[in-house]
């Protein structure tokens, strides 16, 4: 018997102990955050599976396995068929598995902190339909098999200096405790550890690529906050720069306010979407009223003001320079011999010579030939391969400085790309052109823009499975919301959105294509009756000239695109070498049909 072959045993027999039918087990902390810290990983633990999306269900007798698109590959490789059904969550949703096998009358467990409120509805109602049960455990079964179970992280927390910030802890307390009082809310939880890093204008180090502290914050309507956050995180400069209305507590204490928000007898307001189930149960238990409402940190976090869109600009030079330095190199060296983990090890180097720099904004997919059709694909030791003569190499990565985020992608061809490379690429460079042209009037959602990315290959029946954008953080998460755009989207962009602009495809077994530029929603000159908004391109990195079929290109097209390499030689040569210069004139020279 395997490990995880071991695991899932184990786990059978601790549901079974406890009374209950089934497990159900998602890829989440008690923070509801997108990337977990080591000593959530239980999905990894039970399963081996190291991408960053996963949900698995277990039964008596079978188990499931669920991701999106994005890691349907990884999972067939890394997952034993024999212990688990693998599933895109698109087409088989762990809900519809869970009504489809669970036998009525029986009890599936689901750990309170580990799901949402609205996850924890939503499983109560599948459940229902197969006649059985959803119940609460008090004690997670997977730690209890868990021997070697790292720590919690306890990373220490710094101020987020006001220059980066461009507004103060205390102002921004203050505008959502305006609201608070206009609605009757006597508080607000705020679950979210991205939002309370925004709110309080700090960052930390508790999960991997994202800048944040994992902690809580209660914030009441007269604009005082109790953070509940690990004393040993706590530095010494941060007193001052919280000041006198934030006070800090231990997450212990957390469950007493709780209870004394809800005998204050106001309501309190709370997102059902994050908040973690147990923490709704606990304030209904104390008698309390819930409010149920978006986080209000969200949509002014998501909204940049001037200095963080100022210091996303300057970021996205450096990183731009990093970038040029890099395929600089790589197009002197590949042919003698680099492989995908010295190529990502090489930009990490390039990205860290820079000021204020911090670190990834996410695991780089340094994808070389059929590594590129695998859309979060990871090099490890076991599938580092060498970059090869008439591959296609996919490069996505981003960074984390101080002043702001990158996420960047570049599809190069290694020798001569064959046609039908090129007529592919192609194609998702006239959809990524088309998305960064546009102009669009106030008011209009992601949904109404993705089909302007994938027109082009849904003109000879292709498309790509993930989203076409996603909202990016300054200096936060690379993934943030509300705002992205895709096919689901209904949140209106507004100016100080950052998005990412990134369709792709993807031949498996072949090649993988993506070009993934960042920009921000600006107001643009309408002349008419509607404001008009439109994007500005932050990230600034040339695109392989090679791979580019000039004649599917139109006049407009061929001028977007020799404006943008002209702007990247303007601003990038100062801040090269000479030899990358050389590289960087030659790779934005105009083209011409």
């Amino acid at each position: 018997m395997n490990d995880f072959a071991a695991r899932l045993a184990n786990l059978r027999l601790e549901i079974e102990a406890a009374g209950l039918n089934g497990f159900v087990v998602p890829m989440a902390d008690a923070y509801q955050s997108e990337y977990v810290p080591p000593s959530d990983q239980r999905v990894q633990f039970l399963s081996g599976f190291t991408g960053s999306a996963g949900f698995i269900a277990v039964l008596k007798d079978k188990a499931a396995f669920f991701t999106d698109s994005r890691y349907t590959l990884q999972a067939g490789q890394q997952i034993d068929a024999g212990l688990f059904t693998v599933f895109d969550s698109a087409k088989k949703t762990p809900l519809a598995w869970l009504e489809e096998n669970m036998r009525p009358a029986s009890e599936i467990g689901y750990d309170p902190w580990l799901h949402s409120a609205e996850g924890v509805e939503r499983l109560k109602k599948a459940a229902e339909k197969a006649g059985a049960r959803a119940v609460a455990v008090t004690t997670n079964p997977i730690d209890a098999i868990w021997a070697d179970r790292p720590a919690p992280p306890a990373e220490p927390v710094v101020p987020h200096e006001l220059a980066y910030a461009g507004k103060s802890s205390a102002l921004k307390r203050q505008n959502i405790a305006e609201e608070l009082k206009k609605k009757n809310i006597a508080a607000v939880v705020i679950t979210d550890a991205a939002s309370v890093a925004w709110l309080l204008n700090v960052r930390g180090n508790d999960v991997a690529n994202t800048p944040l502290p994992l902690s809580r914050v209660i914030l009441r309507d007269d604009a005082t906050a109790l953070w509940f956050v690990d004393p040993r995180k706590l530095t010494e400069a941060l007193p001052d720069h919280l000041g006198e209305g934030v006070a800090c507590l231990a997450p212990d204490k957390f469950p007493a306010a709780l209870e004394e928000l809800a005998r204050a007898g106001k309501p309190v307001l709370l997102d059902p979407s994050h908040a973690a189930n147990w923490i709704v149960e606990h304030i209904i238990a104390a008698g309390g009223k819930i409010e149920k409402g978006d986080d209000p940190c969200e949509l002014p976090k998501a909204c940049k003001n001037a200095a963080e869109l100022e210091g996303m600009r300057a970021c996205h030079r450096r990183d731009g320079a990093a970038l040029v330095k890099f395929f600089a190199w790589l197009d002197q060296e590949w042919r003698g011999g680099v492989n995908e983990m010295q190529a990502e090890a090489k930009l990490a180097g390039f990205r860290a010579g820079n000021n204020n720099y911090r670190g990834p904004s996410f695991d780089t997919i340094a994808g070389a030939g059929e590594h590129g059709a695998i859309v979060h694909y990871r090099a490890t030791r076991a599938s580092d391969a060498p970059l090869k003569d008439g591959q296609l190499f996919l490069l996505d990565s981003g960074g984390q400085y101080l002043d702001g985020t990158t996420d960047v992608t570049r599809t190069i061809a290694l020798g001569t790309p064959t046609p039908e490379m090129r007529d592919r690429f192609t194609r998702v460079l006239k959809g990524h052109i088309a998305l960064a042209a546009i102009r669009f009037p106030a008011g209009t959602a992601g949904s109404e823009l993705d089909v302007l990315a994938r027109q082009y290959l849904w003109e000879v029946g292709l498309d790509y499975g993930h989203g076409t954008g996603h909202g990016v953080g300054c200096y936060l998460g690379v993934h943030e919301g509300p705002q992205n755009i895709s096919k689901r989207s209904k949140v209106p962009l507004q100016p100080g959105m950052v998005v990412s602009n990134e369709p792709g495809f993807y031949k498996a077994g072949g090649y993988g294509i993506r070009i993934e530029n960042l920009q921000c929603v600006v107001e643009v000159a309408g002349g008419g009756e509607h404001k008009m908004l439109g994007f500005e391109t932050l990230t600034l990195c040339p695109i392989d000239r090679k791979l580019i079929d000039v004649a599917m290109l139109t006049k407009s097209e061929i001028d977007w695109l020799n404006a943008y390499h002209a702007r990247i030689l303007q601003v990038l040569r100062p801040m090269i070498d000479e030899s990358s210069v050389v590289w960087l004139e030659a790779a934005t020279l105009p083209i011409s049909r």
